[in-house]
């Protein structure tokens, strides 16, 4: 797990080192162990390391037989078979995980990207052809961005080594500032700083003399045949097969590992697995709220892990850390994600590095196996309203923004009705859409740098190609069945953990922030309409009234407002201010 950036100059010159030393240092917190660099000609490439296969001897650059040069970032599991493949014909130098990529993407270019299991963003310079192949993984767990000028074409793990490095400053895209605002989230490859884009999921493209000159997409989605294995039982035996070996290859590190666990299914299917393949107890972390209307996920999760015999580390997320850690989380989201869950993930992350580099967590089972209750609503006949919702932003109706025009759904919209045909049915194409825009723009977002800030490495083996071709193509009755979704993942967890209640009814996982707001709500509200930024986009006094009158009922508008508030300043403004979310604001 690694920072990664680089440089290509269109002039032909070499690349400052300035700069490419400024994007280094403001990737260190990915990966404070070790920094590695490399420049040729007019390419210069950098990279920070968390060390986790071959600790001593992977470091980055990699360098190819051909004279190539790779950076890069995640792990590509199937680098035991990849390597087995090229055995006599490839001289290896390290043990790293990246390493059979290099000779692939050597000879086979973007080709080569299909055969790839892991998650990753990458570059590498082919001197002999002076071109630069950069890559992301098909379901964007790693990120990858991009930034292009009169005088080059820059790419980093992170939008703010572009502007540690002077490349750009940070003025925003006032329409991705409202989709951000109204959905949490950017939907598409324009981030929310004007110029800056995202390598989409799956997207890799070849560079030459700074400019783009091919794109491939690796699709993360197999096609929808709906085809099912055999009965329910033997469609559960197969989903056992499928998933004991995506957790066994996720399961791949030379430093010590456990798992982020709720009190749902998906991190229950986890564990449940790891547990099997693990002759040591699997050390579990979760994460709870006391003393609130949120329902706190521990003492599930603690019957869950005596079940499978791990080892349970209970965290507590109150208030106290809510107004404290807000501006530093803020600090650490240079890409901004509005989603509550960020909350208990950061503290997760922090309280994990004491005793791992490296986390297993349940992150895509909703979206492969249906597991959100909308899925569920759009199954159902006409006559019982069930029919694809309207994209709704969360401050609709209430009076706050100044601007409610719908310019920024278009994005959202234009994602979900891209993913309509192909033989898919209504149910499949609300996942495939969730897969291209949610999951990757905010829930991956969310693991990466919520993680990544305390250097831990996530990993999500839900997302794992030979899952995605398992369970996508299921029919709908397997997926959705007794009014629940992510059926057969349920009967699995049934029968192999039945300590998880896998057919019980689930509490919706929340943060109860809006609890917390409301209690400082006369107190923060006026801080955060006087910002400059909140003002250019809401109207003060009715910021003011939201705080104090409307976070319990309106918590998603309160907190995506705060947050902007303490991100705008952290990135835009550029203030590093210290304390918490009052002080922060104050200064």
């Amino acid at each position: 797990m690694c920072g990664i950036a680089g440089l290509i100059m269109k002039n032909g010159r070499a690349p400052p080192l300035a700069a490419l030393e400024a994007m280094q240092r403001a990737l260190a917190h990915r990966g404070p162990e070790s920094a590695g660099s490399y420049v040729k000609g007019s390419v210069g490439f950098v990279q920070t390391r968390l060390a986790i296969i071959d600790v001593a001897g992977g470091d980055h650059p990699l360098y190819g037989p051909g004279g190539s040069a790779l950076v890069g970032n995640g792990e590509i599991y199937n680098f035991v078979e990849l390597r087995a493949e090229q055995a006599g014909r490839v001289n290896y130098r390290t043990n790293s995980d990246f390493e059979p990529t290099l000779g692939m993407l050597e000879s086979d270019g973007l080709e080569a990207l299909g055969r790839l299991r892991g998650m990753y963003a990458l570059a590498l310079h082919r001197p002999w052809k002076d071109d630069v192949l950069l890559a992301r993984d098909p379901f964007g767990i790693k990120p990858l961005y991009r930034l292009e000028t009169d005088s080059l074409f820059a790419f980093a793990s992170e939008p703010q080594a572009f502007f540690a490095a002077g490349l750009a400053k940070p003025a925003l895209d006032p329409l991705r500032r409202d989709e951000f605002l109204e959905l949490q989230y950017a939907n598409t490859a324009d981030t929310v700083f004007a110029g800056v884009r995202r390598l989409l999921p799956g997207e890799g493209v070849r560079v030459v003399g700074g400019a783009v000159v091919e794109t491939r997409r690796v699709d993360a989605l197999p096609p929808a045949n709906g085809a099912a294995p055999g009965t329910v039982d033997e469609t559960v035996a197969a989903f056992d097969r499928v998933f004991e070996n995506a957790v066994l290859v996720h399961q791949r590190s030379d430093v010590p590992y456990g798992m982020f666990l709720s009190g749902g299914v998906d991190s229950a299917a986890v564990l449940a697995m790891m547990a099997r393949l693990n002759e040591r107890p699997v050390l579990a972390f979760t994460c709870g709220f006391a003393g609130t209307g949120a329902a706190d996920e521990r003492a599930q999760a603690a019957a869950v892990a005596k079940a499978c015999g791990a080892e349970h580390v209970s965290i507590e997320f109150g208030a106290g850390d809510f107004w404290r850690l807000l501006p530093e989380i803020a600090g650490a989201f240079d890409d901004p994600t509005a989603d509550y869950a960020i909350l208990p993930t950061y503290k997760l992350g922090a309280e994990a590095k004491k005793r791992v580099k490296v986390v297993l967590s349940g992150e895509g089972g909703d979206e492969l196996f249906a597991g959100y209750g909308r899925y569920r609503y759009l199954m159902r006949p006409w006559w019982r309203f069930g029919r694809a919702p309207r994209i709704k932003g969360m401050f609709d109706r209430l009076g706050i923004l100044r601007d409610q025009g719908r310019d920024w759904a278009a994005a959202a919209e234009a994602v979900a009705a891209a993913e309509r045909g192909n033989g898919r049915t209504k149910l499949q194409s609300a996942q495939a859409a969730d897969v291209r825009g949610w999951l990757p723009h905010d829930l991956l977002l969310k693991l990466d740098r919520a993680l990544m800030a305390h250097a831990v490495e996530g990993r999500t083996p839900f997302l794992d190609p030979e899952v995605a071709r398992f369970a996508f193509p299921l029919p709908d009755g397997l997926k959705v069945a007794e009014d629940r979704g992510k059926w057969i993942l349920r009967r699995w967890l049934a029968k192999h953990c039945p300590a998880a209640d896998a057919m019980g009814r689930k509490h919706g996982f929340t943060v109860p922030v809006g609890e917390w707001i409301a209690e400082e709500g006369a107190r923060i509200g006026p801080l955060v309409a006087k910002q400059a930024c909140i003002r250019e986009v809401a109207r003060p006094e009715a910021v003011e009234q939201l705080f104090k009158d409307g976070a319990r009922k309106h918590p998603r508008p309160a907190f995506t407002l705060l947050f902007y508030a303490l991100w705008h300043r952290r990135h835009v403004e550029g203030v590093r201010a210290e304390g918490d979310a009052f002080e922060a604001l104050a200064a």
